[in-house]
């Protein structure tokens, strides 16, 4: 007997996709070292991703898509205890932070739900902590190891969020009894969204204005134990689940209310400001360090924006080399949908920008370990002059930890939806993966500080650094130091585009960042110096900053790179795509600042279409240098073997039981279909013969 499928040439995307994966024309590897920023950190990520890979307690499979909330959190808290035997198994933290961006890439809720312990809770104790406090909770009490200790953040409440300096719940301190009260004293001012307070959780670092003889010292930090040995709620802590959310279901986030909650002076976070034995409240201008530490969650969130991003324009690309439809004419074969021009527009630059991100995160990722070292010292040594050096470090890593987070989160969201429509309807299908990564990544937008939030900040400091630069001459450092290059990009001269000089790609970047500041100076001379007026420029200013930021760091370390085949030409290619894309996206700021004017914009333009030819055999190649295994993937689109149909197929038949064709909700079918005519249902109330007899 002959079966249909040899008697039919079926589609064959594999095919398509082998045949350009054989056809790369670079070392995939050596691209990895290249995304990864060294030899030893490609080695490290390799290997963090086989041990998680071959762990069938963090397994993430399709499966994960048809779970309840119920489900996903069960699971996750047995991952939770996986995890906290790595930590104790790798030694030091480094190593298992690698496993945590790793795992975030297909299970973001598991690591959101270790991540508030040990990058919010621990990193609160160790940032606002004496060394002591640091010590008793991580290592003698077991926090560091997930042991004893689970900590939940206790910072946003019901109305306040973002304006942590107006935060509404109480400590007050007795002096009687050397110990301080913790209130709610209103339902604004209950936690919420505290992650793991749900039901996981048994201490948080609570955020609170302390109170002493009356006197508000501002919003301070506390350890508040939450419940007992058995896990039970404490006496005065009211604990609630806040219910359904768009997504991470897995984590448990809770309200709470405290009511008379008494803890030991010793539990306030006394590394800057403290209580003395007098009962006299020490409180250095320094405090504003403790926020330092906790920027560890910003700049984590750019690493996670680009693993998120690389994973899904993998998924769309896989998809579009395989995927045919309609032929040209006198053609039999249908065309692969990659090769259609508005294909290659909507995805192309999303390429580009996923390796533009790598850039970005390894860069902020190493500003930020090597601040934070610097500033430890110099607190420990009480070296005011290293201090002030390491405070303006500090500043910098703020702004552009600002200025990525917001940019590459909003970045990924968008990459993600467009990936999955240009999936088409198989992308709507939850086994692609798009539909939860969607729902689970979008609170990257608020979390953390809000996006518009944290733009309108970045904004302010460029702007600001620019007018100290303009009125006392102090001269910009660091990432902004191009601010000092304003005198020369001044008026609305256009610049030159070189598309054979790269360099030139940043000098317009920074040239539309400056004039833009520039006029945001102005407007605040005619407005009254009012900052919420210009919160548009400021977001935009952020935005293209950014851009600049990843532009000027990308060239740096491409001009270091050696030749080696054709590796060198294809980034330079993804270089200038990320680029132009970029110019072409804000082409409204680019010409309303006179920084290029139409007939550049319509170059750069069509020199992008001719760039998308150059780029677009090297695409399975570029995606594949993600070094990617399936267990990452987790989409029926877009596995390795590149077999779409298949595959897609084979998960829908496994998570779907179709022995049965009747549903358990048959019967509501079949009483509509089975439903007497409308002549019977009114009885024959209304029928002919009846109002005939009724006219007789």
């Amino acid at each position: 007997m002959t079966l249909l499928r040899e008697n039919q040439k079926g589609p064959r995307p594999a095919t398509s996709i082998w045949a350009e994966r054989d056809a790369t024309d670079f070392d995939i590897n050596k691209m990895h070292v290249f995304l990864e920023g060294s030899e030893e950190g490609a080695a490290q990520i390799l290997k963090e991703m086989q041990e998680v890979e071959r762990d069938p307690i963090l397994k993430t499979d399709e499966t994960y898509y048809d779970m309840t909330k119920a489900e996903h959190r069960e699971v996750t808290a047995r991952k939770i205890g996986q995890l906290a035997k790595y930590i104790e198994q790798d030694g030091n933290l480094e190593s298992f932070e690698r496993k945590m961006n790793l795992m975030s890439i297909v299970d973001p809720q598991l690591t959101t739900r270790v991540g508030i312990h040990l990058k919010l809770f621990l990193a609160c104790i160790n940032g606002t902590g004496t060394d002591a406090q640091f010590n008793y909770w991580a290592h003698e009490r077991g926090a560091l190891f997930i042991r004893d200790v689970y900590g939940c953040f206790g910072m946003t409440e019901m109305a306040h969020g973002s304006n942590v300096a107006a935060l509404e719940t109480t400590a007050t301190y007795r002096k009687e009894t050397k110990d301080i009260v913790i209130n709610t004293p209103h339902v604004g001012a209950t936690k919420w969204w505290i992650g793991g307070a749900a039901h996981s959780a048994n201490h948080c670092s609570v955020y609170a204005r302390l109170i002493v003889d009356g006197k508000d010292y501002g919003v301070k930090t506390f350890v508040v134990p939450l419940r007992d040995r058995e896990h039970e709620l404490l006496p005065g802590v009211a604990i609630g689940d806040i219910g359904a959310k768009m997504g991470r279901d897995g984590i448990d986030n809770g309200w709470i209310q405290f009511t008379n909650v008494v803890i030991p002076k010793e539990y306030m976070l006394s590394k800057y400001t403290y209580i003395d034995e007098d009962d006299t409240v020490v409180d250095p201008p320094l405090a504003q360090l403790s926020y330092g530490a906790l920027l560890g969650g910003r700049v984590s969130m750019v690493t996670d924006s680009f693993r998120t991003s690389e994973r899904f324009i993998t998924i769309a690309l896989r998809y579009a080399v395989g995927r045919r439809q309609f032929a040209s004419k006198g053609k039999a074969e249908e065309n692969q949908i990659i090769n259609y021009p508005l294909h290659q527009k909507r995805l192309f630059p999303l390429l580009a920008t996923t390796y533009a991100m790598s850039i970005g995160s390894y860069k902020i990722e190493t500003e930020f370990a090597q601040t934070l070292k610097q500033l430890d010292g110099a607190v420990r040594a009480q070296d005011l002059k290293e201090m002030s050096d390491a405070i303006n470090r500090l500043k910098n890593v703020f702004c552009f930890s600002a200025c990525l987070k917001s940019t590459c989160t909003w970045f990924t969201a968008q990459l993600i939806d467009e990936c999955r429509q240009a999936c088409g309807g198989h992308g709507y299908s939850s086994y692609s993966g798009f539909g939860k990564a969607y729902n689970d990544w979008v609170v990257q937008c608020t979390w953390e500080g809000d996006n518009n939030i944290l733009a309108t900040n970045a904004g302010r400091i460029i702007i600001q650094t620019l007018q100290k630069f303009q009125a006392k001459g102090k001269k910009p450092s660091g990432d902004l130091s191009f601010l000092g290059k304003a005198d020369h990009v001044k008026g609305n001269k256009p610049l030159t585009l070189d598309f054979k000089k790269p360099s030139s790609l940043v000098d317009v970047f920074e040239a539309v960042v400056i004039r833009l500041s520039v006029g945001s100076i102005e407007k605040l001379a005619q407005n009254g110096n009012d900052w919420d007026l210009i919160a548009p420029e400021r977001v935009l200013i952020s935005k293209l900053n950014a851009a600049l930021f990843m532009l000027t760091h990308w060239l740096i370390k491409l001009e270091a790179t050696p030749e080696d085949g054709n590796i060198k030409k294809h980034l330079y290619t993804l270089f200038a795509i990320y680029g132009l894309s970029q110019i072409d996206l804000f082409a409204g700021a680019f010409l309303a600042e006179g920084v290029i004017d139409q007939a550049s914009l319509k170059a750069v333009q069509a020199h992008l279409m001719d760039l998308f030819k150059e780029i677009r055999p090297h695409i399975i190649g570029l995606t594949d240098a993600f070094k990617f295994s399936d267990f990452f993937i987790n989409s029926g689109l877009g596995f390795y073997n590149g077999d779409v149909y298949t595959n897609y197929f084979g998960i829908v038949k496994k998570q779907n039981d179709n022995s049965k064709s009747k549903a358990p909700y048959s019967k509501e079918f079949e009483a509509v279909l089975r439903r007497d005519t409308l002549e019977v249902r009114q009885n024959f109330g209304k029928s002919a013969k009846t109002l005939k007899k009724l006219s007789e």
